[in-house]
């Protein structure tokens, strides 16, 4: 009888977070949640972020201005639309 080394096989744990979160959802939701905490409504000045380009629709609380700076306002976008549709279908 072969014995298995066990340094050789692979472990999983379970992860906390949804496993397939992308990195362009976790900046939105910690975005979201800094307005939130702030007291501002995320939707609102999200889109203003998106339609104008103007970093001062997000709040600096939590350094939340750069995090979503790390993305592209076509690629916030095109998250929000892609979960958008998956939640429809």
């Amino acid at each position: 009888m072969e014995k298995k080394n066990s340094m050789s096989e692979t472990m999983r744990f379970g992860a906390v977070e949804k496993e397939y979160t992308s990195e362009a959802e976790k900046i939105i939701l910690t975005v979201v949640t800094a307005l939130e905490e702030k007291g501002y409504n995320p939707v609102n000045q999200l889109v203003g972020y998106i339609l104008s380009g103007d970093p001062t629709y997000i709040t600096s609380h939590k350094n939340a201005r750069s995090i979503i700076r790390k993305l592209e306002r076509d690629e916030i976008l095109e998250e929000i639309v892609k979960d958008y549709l998956k939640r429809k279908a």
